[in-house]
């Protein structure tokens, strides 16, 4: 789905030109677009030659951070590489960092490798921050959109024969006119785990800015399961005065989006209930509810996993549970035909895989509540190393399981006195959680010396060394997650702000009505025009949740009043009380929420000019290379 809402259509009215504000900054950046001086693709080898030729051993972030190498090797590299008509830059680094971490998988080089990806990621940390502060109002706020949201093609300005031997054909190209194979720099940043980039003020200012719907963007995406493509409209700023009552593009904003979701999950987890309570009904309506209501939710998720990769929705806080969700209902649903064959509707085998799920949709509902929680941050973590060390454990120890079964002779068989697979399945399982030790004392009937060798030997490795190395290295992976505390937080919200702006129109129908709309609204984009689906389908869209749309509209031009009404004194009087909880220091917060006035603010500054304070770092540099007049010329645009 296109962003359309803060621009207008060719058969709309034009926008007052005394509060156009996003419109100037659209034309102002606009305007210096064409003056780029090199081509992404000449950027990106550019970028990767100069990284290549500026360190060679095995740095760390820390490492760079120091005065030596940062005057030595990051402060040149941004200096060189930073141009203010050039936004591609920061999307460059980024495409080099997620190469050189795809590098560091070989042997040869891998720590010299990760080196050169932290330089990349802290080059464009450094220049981020410069757009940030040589742009400090709406106009750069509009420009960190266009470096960090806008779609860079990596093969824009490439010859034609590279473009054309080293491009890959890739099946899931859309129609989206100067739009295909294009990927923004926030993307890179989340599939590379750039989290000090990410914690950037520079980046944060646009994640909050996104969230909260004030920045709009066409998001792109990798396939979409009902594309509705017919206009992608550029970057802008929103201004609610001038939206549609019916605005549907508000639907994709991430804040709107997240309270949406939230709901869709409790209405899931209500049905859920309901249809496990009437479980032994044979003919529960709950459970036809439950079962198309969620049909309607896969499909949402099927969407979201299509629309960017797993790589990004991977790093979703959430995602694991999702998937695990997703395959109990498949199998419930599967298994639920097989009792309708058999006449097993009450109590049928489909309802018992069913209940596993209670104990991930509750989880589910908490993950919800609390996203920025650093105990459910570090459990999406360690989710994953334990997934992969276990499966790995269990790859390893089936061998015993062989080993033993293989053990027993053919006379044992005959006689029949042999265990099962599954006793001896058991007894292992016993003996790895530390709960029996059975198996050892029934060793002998695999073999007299060999049988407790084999079970003594997994107790050793599969309890004492399997558990002493999964508690290091969780204990490892949740202590480096509390160290990074706040920049884990900022990168998760990051990934869900990111994921909620939606590029499929799926997402704008609400479970279950999403299916009837594939079925119909698919087909019938065979035969009609784009211009004509996308009437339909926005017609569709507006009726189905003109509601939660007026809604939108009404509190965001009343949240917008509110932020643009001019403060009056008045007399304070009961009825302006306010409650603040039982927190007894209200004034504290309460006097930096007042701003002061504008005489107070000349004679702060007459006190302490803000000129002669060398409080950032670019004045250190730039006062050792006498360039103090750049620095201190940025400095006072964000005073201002």
């Amino acid at each position: 789905m296109d962003s359309e809402e803060g621009r207008l259509d060719q058969g709309d009215e034009p926008e007052p030109d005394g509060d156009a504000e996003a419109e100037a900054c659209l034309h102002e950046y606009s305007a210096q677009a064409p003056d780029r001086t090199t081509s992404v693709y000449v950027n990106i080898h550019r970028v990767r030659r100069l990284v290549l030729a500026s360190i060679d051993d095995p740095y760390t972030m820390e490492h760079f951070r120091q005065p030596n190498l940062n005057a030595l090797i990051v402060r040149p590299l941004v200096d060189r590489l930073y141009d203010s008509r050039d936004n591609s830059i920061v999307y460059c680094l980024l495409a080099n960092r997620v190469h050189f971490l795809r590098e560091q998988a070989g042997l040869r080089n891998q720590s010299v490798n990760a080196a050169r990806a932290a330089l990349c990621e802290l080059v464009a940390s450094r220049i981020l921050r410069r757009y940030h502060e040589d742009n400090p109002d709406d106009t750069g706020l509009l420009l960190l959109a266009h470096v960090l949201v806008e779609g860079y093609d990596p093969f824009q300005g490439a010859p034609q024969d590279v473009e054309a031997e080293w491009r890959h054909v890739q099946w899931p190209i859309q129609e989206r006119p100067g739009h295909e194979r294009q990927f923004t720099a926030l993307e890179l940043a989340i599939i590379s785990e750039s989290k000090s980039l990410i914690g950037t003020a520079a980046c944060q200012r646009l994640v909050d800015a996104i969230h909260k719907g004030q920045v709009t963007y066409t998001p792109l995406s990798f396939v979409d399961v009902l594309p509705d493509h017919y206009k992608h409209l550029p970057i802008s700023i929103y201004n609610p005065r001038h939206s549609r009552l019916l605005n549907h593009y508000r639907l994709i904003v991430p804040r709107v989006r997240t309270i949406i979701e939230f709901v869709q999950i409790i209405l899931l987890l209500v049905l859920y209930i309901l249809t496990m309570l009437d479980r032994h009904t044979r003919n529960s309506w709950w459970e036809i509810m439950f079962s198309i209501y969620t049909a309607g939710w896969v499909l949402q998720e099927f969407a979201a996993i299509l629309e960017h990769g797993w790589e990004v929705h991977a790093q979703s806080l959430w995602s694991f549970l999702d998937i695990s969700f997703v395959a109990i209902y498949v199998a419930y649903f599967l298994t639920r035909i097989y009792d309708i064959f058999i006449g097993k509707i009450a109590d049928g085998y489909g309802l018992h895989i069913l209940c596993l799920a209670a104990p991930i949709l509750l989880t589910r509902v908490a993950f919800n509540i609390m996203p920025n929680n650093i105990v459910f941050i570090s459990l999406h973590a360690m989710m994953k190393d334990f997934t992969v060390l276990t499966f790995l454990a269990f790859w390893c120890f089936t061998g015993f399981l062989l080993a033993l079964m293989w053990l027993i002779t053919a006379e044992q068989i005959e006689t029949g006195d042999t265990p099962s697979w599954a006793t001896v399945c058991k007894w292992l399982l016993w003996i790895w959680f530390g709960l029996d030790g059975t198996g050892i004392g029934e060793s002998t009937q695999f073999h007299i010396v060999f049988g407790p060798a084999l079970m003594i030997g997994f107790a050793f490795l599969g309890n004492t060394l399997f558990l002493t190395i999964l508690v290091a290295i969780l204990t490892n992976t949740f202590s480096r997650i509390i160290a990074n505390e706040g920049a884990e937080i900022r990168f998760r919200r990051t990934v869900l702000t990111f994921e909620s702006v939606k590029s499929d129109s799926i997402f704008a129908y609400p479970p279950p009505f999403n299916i009837a709309a594939m079925i119909l609204l698919l087909p019938l984009k065979l035969f009609v025009s784009g211009r004509t689906f996308h009437t339909i389908n926005v017609f569709l869209i507006r009726a189905l949740n003109a509601p939660v749309l007026i809604l939108i509209t009404l509190l965001e031009r009343r949240s917008w009043k509110s932020a643009n009404r001019p403060r009056r004194t008045k007399k304070p009087s009961w009825l302006s009380w306010q409650f603040a909880g039982f927190f007894p220091h209200g004034d504290i917060p309460a006097v930096f929420n007042a701003e002061p006035p504008a005489d107070l603010v000349s004679k702060i500054d007459q006190l302490d000019p803000l000129e002669e304070v060398p409080v950032l770092e670019d004045d250190v540099i730039a006062s050792s290379r006498r360039e103090l007049t750049q620095a201190r010329l940025r400095r006072s645009t964000m005073a201002h």
